[in-house]
């Protein structure tokens, strides 16, 4: 079944160039059964339409999952280097998601 489009979507060719930056953030062990590009729209929807985690449209993976990318994009090497989501989102000029992630890291404590 094929999801709604929603404004916050980027496109799967401008997806396909961050492709690699995302996928490098998890350790292959299996095949994944979701498709990123699904779990990415759902982040970009969250930042940019304000709402709450469980209150992400049904037709997105399930909240748990998106948040549990959303943590492990956000991860930092150390202080002083940037998460995967700081260059994706740099890289992409997405420049008011961006300060909209900050906003949420602040909130959640992940500096």
């Amino acid at each position: 079944m094929q999801r709604k489009i929603y404004p916050s979507d980027i496109t799967r060719e401008q997806f396909e160039k961050i492709r690699p930056m995302i996928e490098s953030a998890r350790k292959k062990t299996k095949p994944r059964t979701i498709d990123l590009y699904d779990v990415f729209c759902a982040l970009l929807y969250l930042l940019k339409s304000g709402c709450q985690w469980r209150m992400l449209p049904s037709d997105f993976p399930q909240w748990k999952l998106v948040y549990y990318y959303f943590t492990v994009w956000s991860r930092k090497a150390n202080r002083n280097t940037p998460s995967i989501l700081e260059e994706v989102f740099k890289k992409n000029g997405h420049r008011r998601t961006f300060e909209k992630w900050q906003e949420l890291q602040n909130e959640f404590g992940y500096r």
